[in-house]
């Protein structure tokens, strides 16, 4: 795991060595929380070009592994972040033909492979996740390819006569030949989602590389991209070719593939452990190191002081059963709003997943310890975990048997009494005989009666802000969320779902999250669950093996319940959340206060201050929860004031 960055300027302007060099050490310095262990840069004056790598020391941890390094014959040069899990079988077929490797790196089996069969043959090849930059000094052509789900990021732009990239919009931002701009669409998705959706950025002329994508740049000609592997084309292959067989012979299919990219993820010449959370992604991950005997196997959890959002007492008692070498860590909450100061430092585009908290806090936590952790993250979206996808069935089950005008009229009736006078109505009613906040839930629920069909229903779920109310005369940016042939290719509303968070919310959220998060502490997170192959069986999978009786991946439970007691499983899901309704109101009040002062609000000149404002009222006397809603203004915000 490392960082990389670099550029491609106009060759004609015959830059110096010193100034190319000058530039990619500003890069490399930017980088340094990658890779701690090493650095390097190369540098081609009369092409223009320059590599940086910052090395975190994982596989081959001698000089041989080092980066930028070039091909035997010379002609390739590359910088390279992530791992390759199945590099061992391309070195054996590599030294068949008389080649002697140097080292034993990943990499330069690698840089090997794309200098015999080419860039997109050895990608077709790969095992893992990375990002890769490759200078080819004959034919003065630069190939950045990224891993199939998107696990490694990479950033690209094109101004003018320079083109440049980077694992994160810090590196870029090194170069003077570009001013930052921020993009008013980019903040409109941001207020939706929370995340920016790729290929897009919060920067104008700036873009994130797509999952599955190779991009090639010849000087003088536009960027052209390629897709080596399609989500959407997976999953319809997947889809027109399920898996046969009972639930025996299916649960052993999945079981053999999944301990095998349980144990590739395990290759490393440095300590390796886990996160454990204690619910079924995670508990899986850990239970099949177990069964790889892989060795003594250490994983990590935390939990809060406050009982409502504490899983470690759940991930203790599984570490027990499996016999790990378990530590825990029980986080106060000042530990954790000491975080809330970095945040706009590690993720340096707007993010506003809070989760992203905790996922720090355990990632710092684990790096005391080992170097490397695999994650269980990907299980929801490859096996149907999320709640809102029955949540989404069953409500537009019901809807829909409500004709559209009586549906609209009744929501203009329930939102025609405010929240508040509706908690006053519940007042009289016994204690304890009706939810917390019922005008706030009366409110919600009216927003999605009058929506038109179950994809209006999915959007609403997943986003906080509706941007045409929180920026307006700010078109967001709309991309496949939107595609009407997406409804075409997958008329199953689950499969709809499944595919647009796995081409969305997973690379751009979760992903993200993780890679940013733990990489900000120089720790390697491997995430098994979406080895490629177990991907491509996942859309095989017919629908009563992802959700039976109510049961969310119920498959994947299986493959668990052969290693760990149902009992010490089965408890509603959780999420990795924060108390940050409370935080809002108490010990972070002030620092939001600032950040959402009018003064500041109009400073951009993008929000409807006043919407804002009320919402921030509302929330502190109690009227209503807005706390992810504010969550996404105060991300930004504290982004703002740190790059904008």
């Amino acid at each position: 795991m490392c960082g990389i960055a670099g550029f491609l300027a106009d060759p004609s302007r015959r830059t110096s060595v010193d100034q190319l060099k000058s530039i990619a050490d500003a890069m490399d310095v930017s980088l340094e929380h990658r890779g701690p262990d090493d650095h390097g840069i190369w540098v081609d004056a009369e092409a223009g070009v320059a590599l940086v790598h910052r090395r975190l020391s994982i596989v081959d941890l001698s000089p041989a592994g080092h980066q930028p390094m070039h091909s035997a014959d010379g002609r390739f040069v590359i910088v390279y972040n992530g791992e390759v899990y199945s590099h061992l079988p391309i070195r054996t077929e590599i030294e068949a033909t008389g080649h002697r490797f140097r080292g034993h790196s990943d990499t330069e089996v690698l840089l090997e492979s794309i200098a015999r069969y080419g860039v997109r043959a050895t990608a077709d090849r790969l095992i893992g996740m990375f990002a890769i930059a490759i200078w080819d000094r004959q034919q003065r052509t630069l190939k950045l390819i990224r891993d199939r789900l998107g696990i490694k990021p990479i950033y690209w732009a094109r101004i003018g006569g320079l083109f440049m990239f980077g694992s994160e919009l810090k590196a870029l931002r090194q170069h003077p030949g570009w001013t930052p701009r921020i993009e008013p669409a980019a903040v409109a998705s941001f207020m939706r989602h929370n995340y920016i959706p790729a290929p897009h950025t919060i920067y104008r002329d700036v873009h994130k590389l797509e999952p599955g994508t190779i991009l090639t740049l010849e000087f003088g000609r536009e960027p052209q991209t390629e897709k080596f592997w399609d989500a959407r084309r997976v999953a319809l292959d997947g889809l027109s070719n399920p898996l046969t067989g009972d639930d025996l012979s299916l649960v052993d299919q999945l079981e053999t593939l999944l301990v095998d990219a349980v144990r590739k993820r395990t290759m490393a010449d440095v300590p390796l452990g886990a996160f454990l959370s204690g619910g079924i992604d995670s508990s899986t991950v850990v239970a099949l190191m177990k069964a790889a005997n892989v060795g003594p196997v250490k994983t990590f959890s935390i939990g809060f002081e406050q009982k409502a959002f504490n899983e470690a007492p759940h991930a203790a008692a599984i570490a027990r059963h499996l016999g790990t070498d378990h530590t825990e860590l029980i986080v106060t909450s000042q530990q954790a709003l000491d975080v809330v100061p970095k945040l706009s430092e590690i993720f340096d585009e707007p993010f506003a997943d809070s989760s992203q908290i905790p996922t720090y806090l355990v990632s710092a936590m684990t790096r005391k310890h080992v170097t490397v952790a695999l994650s269980g993250d990907g299980g929801d979206e490859l096996f149907s975990g999320y709640n809102r996808y029955q949540l989404t069935r069953r409500s537009w089950r019901m809807l829909s048997l409500v004709p559209a005008p009586l549906r609209k009229a009744l929501a203009a009736g329930l939102t025609s009494v405010s929240s508040e006078r509706w908690n006053a109505i519940f007042d009289y009613l016994p204690e304890h005989s009706y939810p917390r906040l019922p005008g706030d839930k009366i409110h919600k629920f009216a927003s999605v009666l009058g929506l038109n069909d179950a994809d209006e229903l999915y959007r609403r779920l997943i986003s906080h802000w509706d941007p045409g109310s929180i920026t307006p005369g700010v078109a967001e940016t709309r991309g496949v969320l939107w595609d009407s042939s997406v409804r075409t290719d997958f008329p199953n509303l689950l499969d709809r779902m499944q595919f647009l968070d796995a081409v969305t919310y997973l690379p751009d959220d979760i992903l993200t999250k993780v890679d940013r998060a733990s990489m900000a502490v120089a720790l390697e997170a491997r995430v098994p669950l979406l080895d490629h192959r177990v991907v491509e069986m996942a859309w095989r999978l017919p629908h009563s093996v992802k959700i039976r009786r109510g049961v969310s991946k119920w498959l994947l439970r299986q493959v668990l319940y052969r290693h760990v007691p149902k009992g010490l499983i089965e408890r509603p899901k959780m999420g990795f959340a924060v108390p940050l309704d409370e935080w809002l109101r108490g010990p972070l009040r002030q620092w939001a206060e600032n950040l959402l002062s009018e003064r500041r609000l109009r400073e951009t000149d993008f929000f409807d201050v006043a919407l804002i404002r009320r919402r921030w009222a509302e929330h502190l006397s109690r009227k209503r929860n807005w706390q992810y809603a504010l969550w996404d203004v105060l991300m930004f915000e504290a982004w703002r004031e740190r790059w904008g």
